[in-house]
This record gives C-alpha cells, structure tokens and sequence, in this order.
C-alpha cells in the first residue's frame, strides 16, 4: 500500500473523455466542453475552480454547432 500523501489528495477527477477536437467556432473541446486555457491549467487549478469549471461544463454542450451536409451543401449557395 503506497503512503505517499500525494495518491490520497481529494482531486476532482478530469472530464477528458480522449475525444480532443477543438470546435473551430465556439473554441471549446467536443469531448470535454472545456476551453484551450482550462485544459492546459486543469492540473495547477484548485479544487474549487474545478468544481466550478465542472458545474459549468453540461451547459456548453449547446454551444456546438455541428455542421452537416459537406461539399455539397456548401456548394448549394454558389448558385
């Protein structure tokens, strides 16, 4: 059993679901809903902030737009 007091810390746990893709418009993971800054911080951040960012994280889900279609719909408004 490891005594290290580190591997006993109350951390909130990483929303990182290994789905990495930056949504181009709203900036924001589609895996995880966090911004660029949030991730890179996650591990220097509180566990208050963390809790905060979490709270936050269901709410920006609607944020994404996904585009659908491809070539061929873009193409549609050339005319």
């Amino acid at each position: 059993m490891n005594d290290d007091p580190v591997w006993k810390r109350d951390e909130v746990d990483s929303p990182c679901t290994s789905v990495c893709v930056v949504h181009p418009e709203a900036r924001i993971c589609v895996g995880c809903y966090r911004s660029i800054d949030e991730i890179t911080q996650w591990s220097r951040l509180a566990a208050e902030e963390r809790r905060r960012i979490m709270e936050e994280l269901p709410g920006r889900a609607s944020r994404l737009r996904t585009r659908r279609g491809g070539r061929a719909t873009r193409r549609q408004g050339q005319g």
